[in-house]
């Protein structure tokens, strides 16, 4: 039986630098399968399952289960709630302050059918309240369904399965650069359609075809999708193919195809027809004292990628021919047995951009749909286009709860003559006749994330942004920025 359980909670690790949204595929007990640790009201393998090891401040809960000899099935959900100030971001709206909260809802039920069919239906309600300025597309889904979908078991493969899933899902790849479902937004990004994917012990590959649904997908909707059933999106599709081979001697590498068409292409977006082809090579090396104790760890983190195809863009005109691309490269260290563990991490990241809007080319990427949060800054001011990002950070662990992290960035645009794009992939600024100056700014990220069990998590956090040339030299000029946030999710 495969499911996915919603988890969102900030896992600060050396190459991620700060939070990623995950949602994970678990295989669950067989259909003969009820488990020796259950307590049953009967004998027909219904089992109600708690665990209260963290008494007295609060119980941990595992999600209700429900077992017989054909079916399985499980009730969950998840709660989050954030407080957020923030200050002269490059964001609709501003410059500006704004204090706002925000709560988001996710219940969760599945249901399968002999290790084999399995039905998923997952809803959200995301609001957001007391703000000050214009909420963005990203921060309200009131009452609508996160994810429905039906997963069939084709067949068994080498070591592996073959599935077949349709319906509204969401995705995520690999280190989320390409695709991710966004769970640092309060609406998560979902798609629908398509999806085949094959589990094995040296290989793991999906092909899909899916259309964006709600707003973190695209963030072209009307508002008044906010407040509606969500629908995918018609005019456009996301395809392609996502594979990881593990059989390395050392690493992984993942090797992927992403076809993305608009066929109503946004003139002010980086969209159009466009193909992506990229790799990513990554992993960890351990390094051992005596005993075989593992004394440090390093990880390395490296991946690139061509994109290719047409689009329109209201600086160069209707059919320009794309040629773009990104590369990214992290490393890390972590001294495993000093007290703290404490870790070291480097990231350089280069998203190409335009030089001359004349010439029929658009070299600008389309950086897809990331979790840009992770990767440029947890202010949120950039989409990964036409930027060049410079950054060190540490992270530390004084308790087993407690996770520290900081993090500094040094921000260019690529290309002086294009635009600075925001988070939602909107060009600022002035384009090719502007400030010929390519320093946007400098970041400062700390992070402190408290882990109290395995229901609920604490995370609180303060950026600063001080904005250079690129910025104060222009229409965009403003003071330096600034954000901190508290958010405590529970989950079970």
């Amino acid at each position: 039986m495969v499911r996915n359980r919603r988890s969102f909670s900030f896992v600060l690790t050396t190459l991620l630098a700060c939070g990623s949204a995950s949602v994970t595929t678990t295989t669950l007990a067989g259909s003969n399968a009820c488990g020796n640790d259950c307590v049953y009201n009967d004998d027909s393998c219904t089992a109600y399952e708690f665990e209260n090891d963290q008494k007295p401040f609060l119980p941990e809960l595992q999600p209700f289960t429900l077992e017989t000899c054909d079916w399985t099935g499980e009730v969950g959900m998840a709660i989050r709630y954030r407080y957020l100030q923030e200050d002269n971001r490059l964001r609709p709206g501003g410059p500006g302050y704004s204090g706002y909260s925000q709560w988001r809802w996710n219940p969760h039920v599945s249901l399968t059918y002999k290790d084999t069919i399995t039905g998923y239906i997952e809803g959200i309600d995301a609001s957001t309240f007391n703000e000050e300025l214009p909420i963005l597309p990203i921060d309200e889904n009131r009452w609508d369904m996160l994810q429905y979908y039906v997963d069939v078991k084709l067949m068994e493969l080498g070591d592996g399965e073959v599935h077949a899933r349709y319906g509204r899902q969401t995705l995520l790849y690999g280190d989320q650069h390409v695709i991710s479902p966004l769970g640092w937004a309060n609406t998560y990004r979902n798609f629908e359609g398509f999806k085949a994917y094959y589990e094995g012990d040296t290989w793991k590959v999906d092909a899909f075809a899916v259309q964006p649904v709600n707003d973190a997908a695209r963030g072209t909707f009307p508002p008044q999708q906010v407040n509606t059933f969500d629908t995918p999106d018609q005019s456009e599709w996301v395809s392609g193919v996502y594979a990881t081979y593990g059989g390395l001697e050392r690493g992984k590498l993942d090797l992927y195809w992403i076809w993305d068409i608009e066929n109503e292409p946004t003139a002010n977006r980086q969209d159009g027809n466009r193909h992506t082809f990229g790799a990513r090579y990554y992993g960890t090396k351990a390094i051992t004292g005596c005993g075989e104790t593992v004394e440090r760890t390093w990880k390395y983190d490296v991946q690139g990628a061509t994109q290719f195809g047409e689009d329109d863009f209201v600086s160069g005109g209707n059919d320009l021919d794309v040629f773009a691309g990104f590369f990214n490269a992290q490393i890390g260290h972590t001294w495993n047995n000093v007290s703290m563990k404490p870790t070291v991490f480097a990231l350089y990241y280069l998203g190409t951009g335009d030089q001359d809007p004349t010439d029929g080319r658009d070299s600008t990427y389309f950086s897809l749909y990331p979790l840009g949060h992770a990767y440029w800054g947890i202010l949120d001011n950039f989409s990964g286009q036409n930027l060049v990002d410079y950054s060190i950070g540490s992270t530390i662990a004084p308790t087993e709860k407690l996770t520290l992290l900081s993090q500094w960035h040094w921000f260019d645009k690529h290309r002086s003559q294009d635009f600075i794009y925001n988070i939602a992939g909107a060009p600022l600024g002035p384009g090719p006749a502007g400030t010929q100056d390519s320093h946007i700014g400098t970041e400062l990220d700390l992070v402190a994330t408290y882990a109290v069990n395995k229901n609920l998590t604490l995370q609180t956090g303060y950026s600063w942004f001080w904005y250079g040339d690129a910025v104060q030299q222009t229409a965009l000029n403003r003071g330096d920025a600034s954000q901190f946030y508290f958010m405590a999710n529970y989950q079970f």
